[in-house]
């Protein structure tokens, strides 16, 4: 997908701000910490599809509004994926923002998580 410059713009400017981490990473802190979050920022018609087995769904568009409803412990771990791993830097910057400190964006988001066989669920 081609993005538009306002948008790679502003994922740039947030993306010396998130934490990324690769799929392995990912594997890891999941395995390590069984009180880690995975969480699918990705719209809702992605999410239908198919996302990852253990995600919790929180959309992009309603993430700040709902973050604290579901996660109120800002230390929670919170490792965010989208389509392609763009979204879910703005997501983990705005979750920063709001006062996670242990927020993290899984490089190459969906994708990634496909080619690398991650179990999935429909």
């Amino acid at each position: 997908m081609q993005h538009a410059p306002g948008f790679l713009k502003l994922v740039n400017e947030a993306r010396p701000h998130v934490k990324e981490i690769t799929i392995d990473q990912a594997r890891e802190r999941l395995a390590q910490n069984p009180k880690a979050i995975l969480m699918d920022v990705r719209e809702d018609s992605e999410w239908n599809k198919q996302h990852a087995e253990q995600a919790v769904h929180l959309g992009k568009g309603i993430l700040e509004r709902d973050l604290e409803a579901k996660f109120p412990d800002t230390g929670t771990e919170i490792l965010m994926y989208c389509g392609g791993g763009y979204r879910s830097i703005l997501t983990a910057d705005a979750a920063q923002k709001m006062g996670y400190r242990n927020v993290f964006s899984v490089i190459g988001g969906y994708k990634a998580l496909v080619a690398a066989k991650w179990p999935m669920k429909s």
